[in-house]
């Protein structure tokens, strides 16, 4: 009997097409479970066929990390779409991981609720609930709530041999157990399948207001420092720099309608004591939680067929003007949370990228932080080290071992090839 034999039953399966290749390896079959019984069913089918599995929700960030090592099939997640519960009295919400984050921030609205997650991959067909676990997604207004990983209280998930498990619960302080929910966070899918996901709610403010202004490289830690730590609350500070321009400080300051004009004028008036001149604004910037393409300038559409080297790096708050002034130097372009410390270079796919990330590599370790290359090109990603040093490889093997011992999940995926 085919796999495409064994699996028909359990789900809807289709053979693969060019399409639905991961990062160049290609599967057999693609399958898309309505359930976390059919979920379950197909896993436990693969694992005794010792099928390698890849989860997929709209397949935004497939490229991130390294390619699989064997690939069978897709497990295709957008079947899992429903909004199961919004509990609008507890700020809760618990919806299947293949709800499109940007479906379910509508459905929340009409509750006058949010989950706190900017869409870093908006442009690129949208995440899923699902995906954006899978790979702690955060964008801007990580400063004010955290990562994803922190508004996650609950998931619902299927083992590698098809075991259904289920951790945390549908209150914000959950005290018994282990908490698998974080272990499966940022996981790259390679511990289990998420089915469902239970998540914390934000209300949705009155009034949002930008504060913008351009520095002169000189007095860009002057003015992060204010704008991180004013005391008019800033929901997220975002920065900005790319060749040949100047850096650019962009402050959200959210409330009502009233609070949230005051303090930004408020702000504006403090940054004009500090010299730079700093404008008020009812919309983000252009670049605003995107990943930009060497070079691009907010709003515009990136270079036709261009895939660049992607970094994500992290310092101590104090480091990111040096950071920053490290990427300048090495004309990459970036953007991200200078109130959170985490920021997104693109660099060119050149013959010189190898040395680019080891050079911003250095300097995010100096700063007390770290540089993991998300994606790049086939030819480029394989003479990079993607995720640099990991202390904890050891124990992140035996959890491996653990939750997928015959390696039928994505492997090869993650840190240290698991």
């Amino acid at each position: 009997m085919t796999l495409l034999q064994t699996l028909s039953p359990l789900c809807e399966v289709v053979e693969a097409g060019p399409g639905d290749a991961v990062d160049g390896v290609a599967p057999a079959l693609v399958a898309r479970p309505r359930s976390t019984e059919e979920t379950s069913a197909l896993m436990r089918a693969c694992h005794e066929a010792g099928a390698a599995v890849v989860v997929r929700g709209h397949g935004s960030k497939l490229r991130w990390g390294r390619p699989p090592e064997r690939l069978d099939v897709v497990l295709d997640t957008t079947g899992l779409d429903a909004l199961v519960e919004h509990s609008r009295g507890d700020l809760i919400a618990t919806a299947g991981a293949g709800m499109p984050l940007a479906r379910l921030r509508e459905l929340l609205a009409e509750g006058g609720h949010q989950l706190v997650v900017d869409d870093l991959a908006a442009d690129a067909g949208g995440s899923t609930l699902g995906g954006a676990v899978a790979t702690n997604l955060a964008g801007p207004r990580r400063m004010w709530t955290g990562a994803i990983r922190d508004l996650v209280i609950g998931v619902r998930l299927v083992r590698a041999d098809g075991t259904v498990a289920k951790a945390g619960g549908k209150v914000v302080k959950n005290v018994a157990g282990y908490d698998l929910s974080k272990l499966v966070t940022g996981s790259f899918g390679t511990l289990a399948v998420i089915t469902e996901v239970t998540v914390r709610l934000h209300p949705l403010p009155e009034a949002d207001r930008w504060v913008g202004t351009s520095v002169e490289p000189d007095r860009l830690a002057a003015v992060l420092e204010e704008v991180v730590h004013t005391q008019q609350v800033a929901h997220a500070v975002e920065a900005r720099v790319r060749p040949g321009v100047s850096p650019a400080v962009v402050t959200l300051l959210s409330g009502t309608e009233a609070g949230a004009t005051a303090r930004a004028e408020t702000l504006r008036a403090r940054l004009a004591d500090l010299g730079c001149e700093a404008q008020v604004h009812d919309v983000a910037p252009p670049w605003w939680g995107v990943l930009l393409h060497p070079g691009q300038r907010g709003g515009t559409e990136p270079p036709a067929g261009s895939r660049p080297v992607l970094l994500k790096v992290t310092a101590r708050l104090s480091g990111i003007p040096e950071l920053l002034a490290e990427v300048t130097r090495l004309e990459g372009t970036a953007n991200g949370s200078a109130g959170a410390g985490v920021v997104y270079v693109s660099l060119p796919p050149d013959e010189q990228a190898g040395g680019k990330v080891e050079a911003l590599r250095r300097a995010a370790t100096r700063l007390g932080g770290s540089a993991v290359v998300l994606d790049a090109p086939p030819e480029v990603k394989d003479t990079l080290d993607t995720w640099g040093p990991v202390p904890a490889i050891d124990l992140m093997r035996r959890v491996k071992t653990e939750f997928d011992p015959t390696r039928v999940l994505a492997p090869g995926r993650f840190v240290g090839g698991l």
